[in-house]
């Protein structure tokens, strides 16, 4: 039997045009005729329901499906059920993948050439899905489907993602009925900022009451899919789950991480052997592929003091806990699927990584955000404060924003070099991909080796159902699809299937395929090697050395052929300068503007000042005003009582921020430096009750990124206190904590009123005006 569906009629512009009424009206009811047209249903019978699966920063060497040593069930009943895909791709950065994943389009072309928060004014990094790239949830939605979306988003301007929106770009702007996740990049797994549809809403639980989000996630799609059952039972329905697992912060209950206690004792190295060895053994890698060699400035696990290793092997420890827990909520959404009779006709893309395993833990951290701040620390740092914590206990705890070393990542990526960030090279781009689909797709144990990327997962579900891409969505002329369609490989391991020729890119890591061949420029950076790289603000591609690798004989990307085939490397670059100007992808390395080079210039509301009328909450940190890292004045006019306790306002959250409260009269105020160091500042005297003006000056000794800061603390014109911050946070401190005036949501930012979150204010603020000065 076929895959490929004959085409729908009718599709080429969507919306549908609208049925006329069947029925003639007449003078009178009587002299009328009341005759409704059936509804009209232009989808098969047996169209498939389509779930997508894709998890976070996880590379092919974790899961124990494919020779890893994390346990991963479900991913091994949907290979067992279905057909793999050994030579999958994606883009090597999260908002990338996703844009290109849920278009069909290359990355640049839809402007996310880089994550949403560090969008810039080209128009391949604007961070915007232009309308004349309709995502596949809109035009199946136009066809009929029910359409939901659960867990990580990333393709929201950040700019745009305060509850007052606009909410174009949300989920539910773009084609889904139904959402319910976290807009940003990563959440806490144990108190996010979650959007229901356009709603700001807390978690249904605390984490002392065993609240985590990936499990939650699960909950919310089993409901929508419960309630799909009673209500829409008649519509097939498109369904995308994306776990924050195992992105940064990797938080998960200590006994899922007990689970793995003493597993990873060797270290990197031997574990990054025996997978390589396991993955030959299942048949995952061909026998003739090569285990590729650590980068020289990757640590060795021999390299690693004695005294540290502990602290490396349990942040390990954490992450397969925290990854094998993701995929038992991922069995339990298909379990549900299953009980609800839906398993049968039900198409599940399970997608192994949105990129390769990420280093941007750099050398082992207890907070991810310094990688992306560019802060470098050292272990012993990190040790110290976690020692404050608990220990080793504390990690994967709401107390801490861990992330492993990047040589944990490397393993995860085995065999290939590289990892997440590193669009050059396999380990951040070749990603696992299962599809089951039982009413059609006949169970294969052998994975198919098509080179495919993640564009051409839109394409293959219109050709199944028999959808023609539309050449104009709700008014706007479609750019053509990038993907190539690979449906007829679920059947016929033989068949043709993707595209002879994709480029990649991520902040000027780059490379391109064509026709068996790769060639790869590593770029200006090495992903986890802590601080900027001297030379970074003059560097041009220009000057970067190519390697060049023959594919079809060397899967894992191990030897460079550059020396030898010269003519060839300079067809494959001239190729990548095409498909760079056809995408939008030049300037080169353009998603550096902001992260590397302008730091100040990354998106921020366009005020200078702010009037807030009192109690606010859960206003995202890229579009509240930036209390840590510019010369500003917050003045409040509150009534205060006697022993007044409570925060009056805090940005960020436990893994770094700042806050300014009342603790029994003191005036408190903490700059949390993401854990590390924390500077705070105490009135001597309590204040008397009563109306108050509170002011906190905050001003730089050194104007540059990351330099210290005077902070002053008035009440009613009279300085109460005062204090200098070593460090000041030169990007954002979090990535999906808020400003709350009143109240700390979310994660505390204050060890010292943990206990007491959310420490409401016990006074009334009247205003909090806030000025840059």
């Amino acid at each position: 039997m076929g895959i490929v569906a004959d085409l729908i009629p009718g599709g080429d512009t969507l919306p549908f045009p609208p049925s006329p009424s069947g029925s003639i009206a007449g003078r009178t009811m009587q002299e009328s005729v009341y005759r409704p047209r059936p509804k009209v249903r232009r989808l098969p019978e047996d169209a498939p329901n389509v779930v997508i699966v894709l998890i976070d920063d996880a590379g092919p060497g974790l899961p124990d499906t494919l020779g890893g040593e994390v346990r991963t069930d479900t991913l091994s009943r949907i290979c067992a059920d279905g057909v793999s895909y050994n030579r999958f791709h994606t883009t090597a950065m999260c908002s990338p993948t996703r844009a290109a994943l849920l278009t069909g389009r290359n990355h640049h072309r839809v402007g996310n050439g880089q994550i949403a928060e560090f969008s810039n004014d080209w128009d391949g990094y604007s961070g915007h899905i232009p309308r004349s790239s309709a995502t596949v949830a809109t035009v199946l939605r136009h066809y009929g489907y029910s359409t939901a979306a659960f867990g990580k988003w990333h393709n929201t301007p950040a700019e745009e993602t305060t509850s007052a929106g606009p909410f174009d770009n949300w989920p539910t702007g773009v084609g889904f009925d139904y959402f319910y996740g976290f807009l940003a990049g990563e959440a806490s797994q144990y108190e996010p900022n979650l959007v229901r549809n356009t709603t700001i809403v807390g978690p249904p639980q605390t984490p002392e009451q065993g609240y985590h989000l990936s499990a939650d996630l699960a909950d919310d799609a089993i409901d929508w899919l419960r309630k799909h059952k009673a209500f829409d039972a008649d519509k097939p329905f498109f369904v995308y789950w994306a776990s924050g697992c195992l992105h940064g912060p990797h938080h998960i209950m200590k006994e899922w991480a007990d689970r793995y206690a003493g597993k990873f004792d060797d270290g990197w190295d031997a574990y990054r052997q025996r997978v390589f060895a396991r993955a030959k053994d299942t048949g995952w890698i061909p026998p003739e592929a090569e285990l590729t060699e650590r980068h020289p400035e990757m640590a060795a696990w021999d390299d690693i003091p004695d005294d540290e290793k502990p602290f490396q092997r349990r942040l390990m420890e954490v992450a397969a806990g925290f990854a094998e827990h993701c995929d038992v909520q991922v069995g339990r959404l298909v379990d549900e699927l299953d009980r609800l009779g839906y398993g049968e006709n039900t198409l599940i893309f399970y997608i192994w990584g949105d990129n390769g395993s990420s280093g941007e833990g750099q050398d082992g951290t207890i907070c991810e955000l310094l990688a992306q701040n560019g802060i470098p620390t050292t272990v012993a740092q990190h040790i110290a404060a976690l020692d404050q914590l608990g220990g080793l206990d504390a990690l994967g705890s709401p107390k801490t924003e861990n992330q492993y070393h990047a040589a944990w990542a490397w393993a995860g990526s085995t065999p290939f070099k590289g990892l997440k960030l590193l669009a050059s090279h396999l380990g951040g781009t070749r990603n696992p991909m299962a599809v089951r689909w039982p009413a059609t797709i006949i169970p294969d144990p052998v994975p198919r080796d098509h080179f495919l990327h993640c564009n051409d997962v839109v394409p293959t579900i219109y050709d199944i159902i028999g959808i023609a891409a539309p050449r104009m969505v709700d008014g706007f002329p479609q750019d053509p699809l990038d993907g190539v369609g690979f449906a007829e490989t679920l059947l016929d391991r033989d068949a043709p299937g993707g595209k002879t020729t994709q480029y990649f890119e991520v902040m000027g890591s780059r490379a391109i395929y064509h026709d068996g061949w790769m060639a790869s420029a590593f770029g200006p950076r090495v992903p986890w090697v802590p601080g900027l790289p001297p030379g970074i603000t003059e560097w041009t591609p220009d000057d970067d050395v190519w390697e060049l690798y023959h594919l079809d004989e060397d899967y894992s990307q191990n030897r460079d052929l550059a020396a030898q085939h010269p003519d060839k490397l300079a067809q494959l670059k001239e190729i990548f300068a095409i498909e760079a100007a056809k995408n939008k992808v030049l300037p080169i390395g353009g998603g550096l503007w902001v992260p590397v080079l302008h730091p100040d210039q990354r998106i921020c509301p366009p005020y200078t000042r702010w009037e807030f009328p009192g109690h606010i909450t859960r206003m995202p940190e890229f579009c509240a005003p930036a209390l840590g890292n510019k010369n500003n004045r917050v003045t409040l006019d509150a009534t205060v009582p006697d022993h007044a306790s409570g925060v009056l306002y805090a940005l960020g959250g436990s893994g770094g921020g700042l806050t300014c409260y009342l603790d029994d009269g003191y005036l408190c105020y903490e700059y949390n430096l993401f854990i590390l160091m924390r500077t705070k500042i105490r009135s001597t005297t309590p204040l008397t009750s009563g109306r108050k003006t509170i002011e906190l000056i905050t001003e730089y000794t050194e104007p540059r990124p990351g330099g210290p800061l005077h902070i002053t603390a008035c009440v009613d014109g009279e300085q109460i206190a005062e204090g200098v911050v070593p460090i000041s946070v030169p990007l954002a401190f979090t990535a999906n904590e808020c400003l709350d005036i009143g109240t700390c949501l979310g994660s505390p930012v204050s060890l010292d009123y943990y206990d007491r979150a959310p420490f409401p204010f016990t006074g009334h603020i009247d205003t909090m005006r806030v000025e840059y000065t």
